[in-house]
């Protein structure tokens, strides 16, 4: 049994900084992309960042230059750094991996931007 748990959404500031991590456990011979979606209220679940085995990198144009995200190869983790987040960020959050060539998703995490 695979699982994905995230965790560090929560409440920040406009233009504050939070970190969403997300660890896979379970029994894994291979993680190839994590990423990051996101879903806010009446919209559709969108990506947000994804970065593959090799390291590569992609990001919605809404946050590029703002997001950044990191992965733990040895700990099957993937880290989503959000700076100058903005209230328009504010969403369920969503980890998603393709863990021995199936995709698994996270329970969410909200992250609300407000002062």
């Amino acid at each position: 049994q695979v699982q994905l748990a995230e965790s560090g959404g929560g409440l920040v500031q406009p233009g504050g900084s939070l970190r969403l991590s997300c660890a896979a456990s379970g029994s894994i011979f291979k993680v190839a992309d994590m990423g990051w979606y996101r879903q806010a209220p009446g919209k559709e679940r969108e990506l947000v960042a994804y970065i593959t085995i090799g390291g590569f990198a992609n990001f919605a144009d809404s946050v590029k230059g703002r997001f950044t995200i990191f992965r733990d190869y040895s700990k099957n983790t993937a880290h989503l750094h959000m700076n100058s987040v903005k209230p328009e960020d504010t969403a369920v959050y969503y980890c998603n991996a393709r863990i021995n060539d199936f995709a698994y998703w996270g329970q969410g995490t909200q992250v609300t931007v407000s002062s």
